[in-house]
């Protein structure tokens, strides 16, 4: 039987009475849809899309995480509904002006959240004829994540919305669920699991194996050193009092990272901390890192300690390395444990029973697909060497894309490569880290291994989510006896249980919780009594200039909250422009100390003195003094030399939202006398003809320092640029067609004066 509806292609999708019974739910008020893995999440958004389509003069929003999945619910859409022509997708690679025309053209808009958010700060688009926004992996809208923005943006914008939040696994904190519920709007709950009367016809049974591997006894002492170095740290711990325990072997990391909190506020709150303290930071630092040596020998193996013994030596040996680092590759008991570590040939148990398991699985069927997750990189590496060399396994790794150290990680179309290759049994087995584990469209699979348990209760749920989808499925998790591997398999197994408690809670008193909910947010809300910028005189058509790379930082997101026009560009010098003047710096306090260190804060200054005739520096947050291991004098000596040698004043804010202000405040006064309009680069003083010539030329779409050089070698002025055609232009080293054609549209467009 198929789902029949004037909007979705007939014959083309199987009904399921849940799914129908949640999306009819979820027409009529904004609602959190919580299903397993591969029950269909997707079917149900479309279906809601299907019931908004038949309004007129309504556009639909549905926002994803990542580019991959973005992707992914266009396709599934495109494939379903009848109205595929009306239908666009929104990332970054898409130019904002091209953005504008298709937010004005198509109905259904499919986006990452991060796009919408620069789009609604720069005002390029509005939310008012967005009937239906739709939230997958909604379990992240809370902070600062954009979801929670668009949603903000969303209320203020229209009066009749409706949201719909998608998740397999909420997570087990009530108040995160509840949060999301107020940051969305979420009035409506629709829980289901394979228990429930609706689900049960449609759910393929699903075992769950467990196996305890023993350590080699070629371990032991390689792991005795190394917690021999770190009791010599806790131990000074103990000395220092800092940390309270009647025996250092009742340390934990939790407790490790409660002293790092405790360490940290006497640093901030001490005028001038003793040396002890200093000293403490820095064995708590040291402490910290033993712990995941040792955690890594014990659940990863060799090869992985190897690795990240590397990688701290290239760290400690870098401008700026950590003194923990040092302190550590100094130490003679990590130093014996290295040599031990690089001198045995034993791997971890976890790798023979790993190529046992998967041998047996592809022997009693061929035609299986196996998925192996691994929490480190590095052990991806080694599975699949391991692997690769084996009859009839054809292993491939699957990462995310940023890049750590050496390992480059993979390009968004080389990760739907692997997926369409995965799916069409090119590859049978996939070795994954955590990037497969939310939302991507990864065919189900007859068997999934952990290659160790993780503590997240979300994660494991995704992670088992990968097979039982259209067949039965297992599940096998390895698990590393008297190592930290016992206590993360049972804290997500707790975890996911009191997850369901709560969400069946929730399912059965719904209306109280909302209820409870909304008190305890507003018991939460913090009031703030100073004067506000609205109860001052403003200027109208205030506009603020900013660096892309700082678009999305909160500061934006604040500004963009007043009656003021955000432009993004790329600056050459500062973060923010208020008028033709007044250039801005912003430095949070880590990064003004990391640029002292690095011996890059001069520069920048005397780049932002020569720019802008009245030049600023923003200095945000608090600890200047006590963050970093910095001679007092160092600091307060980059302080006098920004004020006096570079003419700089120095303006302090507490925080993101403070800096907003007072960059409103300076806007505003700059800008109401309406003779100081704000220019995209600052002024230029005492300049050479070349360089004045260069700084025109610079200010052309696309054009870097270099290219304009070449520019003005190649056509000898300004002006014979200026008549240069698209041909002539292309004919210099480095301008391409587009470059040109932007070029040329920029000098002959008519100015249009707001």
């Amino acid at each position: 039987m198929y789902i029949k509806h004037e909007f979705i292609k007939p014959d083309s999708l199987e009904y399921r009475q849940y799914q129908y019974n949640i999306a009819n739910s979820a027409a009529k008020a904004s609602t959190l849809v919580v299903l397993p893995t591969g029950m269909g999440k997707t079917i149900v958004a479309l279906l809601v899309i299907a019931k908004e389509l038949k309004k007129k003069d309504n556009k639909i929003l549905f926002l994803a995480p990542t580019k991959p999945l973005v992707n992914q619910h266009a396709q599934f859409l495109k494939e379903f509904l009848t109205i595929d022509d009306s239908m666009v997708v929104f990332t970054g690679e898409v130019s904002p002006e091209k953005r504008m025309e298709m937010w004005d053209e198509n109905r259904i808009i499919v986006s990452t959240p991060q796009v919408i958010e620069n789009d609604l700060i720069s005002k390029r688009i509005y939310l008012k004829d967005i009937s239906l926004i739709i939230y997958d992996e909604v379990h992240r809208a809370v902070g600062n994540y954009s979801y929670v923005f668009v949603s903000d943006i969303y209320r203020k914008q229209r009066d009749e919305r409706l949201s719909l939040g998608m998740t397999a696994s909420p997570g087990n904190d009530i108040s995160k669920i509840l949060e999301v519920c107020k940051n969305l709007e979420i009035s409506n709950i629709e829980i289901r699991t394979k228990y429930d009367p609706d689900v049960k016809p449609y759910v393929y049974d699903l075992k769950i194996k467990w196996k305890e591997i023993s350590l080699p006894n070629e371990f032991s002492y390689t792991i005795q050193l190394l917690r021999k170095a770190l009791s010599e740290r806790l131990k000074m711990l103990k000395e220092i009092g800092v940390v309270e325990s009647s025996s250092v072997s009742l340390i934990n990391r939790r407790k490790l990272l409660d002293v790092q909190k405790k360490i940290q506020g006497e640093l901030r709150s001490l005028p001038n901390p003793p040396k002890t303290l200093f000293q403490a930071a820095s064995a708590q630092n040291a402490a910290l890192k033993l712990y995941h040596a040792i955690e890594l020998m014990q659940t990863q193996g060799v090869n992985a300690l190897r690795n990240y013994f590397q990688r701290m030596g290239t760290e400690a040996l870098s401008k700026g390395g950590s003194k923990a680092s040092r302190d550590i590759l100094k130490d003679s008991d990590v130093l014996e444990a290295l040599a031990y570590a690089k001198s045995t040939d034993i791997e971890h148990p976890k790798i023979p029973e790993i190529v046992k398991i998967v041998k047996e699985q592809i022997t009693n069927n061929k035609d299986s697909k196996i998925i192996i997750f691994t929490h480190y990189r590095d052990t991806s590496v080694y599975v699949l060497e391991k692997l690769k060399h084996i009859d009839n396994i054809r292993p491939v790794r699957f990462v995310g894309q940023a890049g750590k150290g050496e390992d480059k990680g993979l390009t968004q179309k080389e990760q739907i490569d692997i997926i369409k290759k995965f799916k069409e049994n090119v590859f049978n087995v996939l070795i994954a880290t955590s990037v497969a584990e939310e939302g991507l469209d990864i065919p189900s699979t007859d068997l999934v291994v952990f290659y160790e348990p993780v503590p997240s209760e979300i994660r494991t749920i995704q992670r088992r989510g990968r097979t039982g989808r259209k067949m039965p499925g297992k599940v096998i998790i390895l698990i590393t006896k008297g190592t930290p591997d016992v206590g993360y398999y049972w804290s997500s197994r707790r975890k996911e249980r009191v997850m369901h408690s709560e969400l069946e809670m929730l399912r059965s008193s719904l209306n109280k919780k909302f209820e409870d909910a909304k008190s305890f947010y507003e018991s939460m809300t913090i009031k703030d009594n100073q004067r506000k910028l609205d109860e001052y005189s403003t200027t109208k058509n205030i506009k603020i200039i900013v660096d892309n790379r700082e678009y999305r930082s909160n500061v934006v997101r604040f500004l963009s909250g007043k009656e003021i026009e955000i432009e993004s560009q790329q600056l050459d010098v500062g973060d923010y422009v208020v008028s033709s003047r007044i250039g801005v710096e912003r430095k949070k306090v880590d990064d003004f100390l990391n640029s002292l260190l690095e011996g890059k804060l001069f520069f920048q200054l005397r780049q932002l003195r020569d720019a802008y005739s009245r030049p600023v520096l923003i200095l945000e947050g608090e600890g200047l003094l006590t963050k970093r291991n910095i001679s007092h004098n160092a600091i307060f000596g980059s302080l006098v030399s920004t004020i006096v040698d570079f003419g700089i004043p120095i303006i302090t804010t507490k925080s993101a939202h403070e800096t907003a202000d007072l960059l409103y405040v300076m806007a505003n006064r700059e800008q109401k006398e309406g003779d100081k309009a704000v220019a995209i680069r600052g002024e230029k003083w005492s300049m050479s003809t070349p360089e004045q010539q260069q700084f025109i030329i610079e200010g052309l779409p696309n054009v870097s320092a270099v290219l304009a050089k070449r520019l003005l070698q190649s056509f000898g002025s300004v002006k014979a640029i200026a008549n240069a055609s698209e041909e002539e232009l292309c004919a210099v080293q480095g301008i391409g067609k587009n470059i040109a054609a932007e070029i040329v549209r920029l000098l002959n467009s008519e100015y249009m004066h707001k």
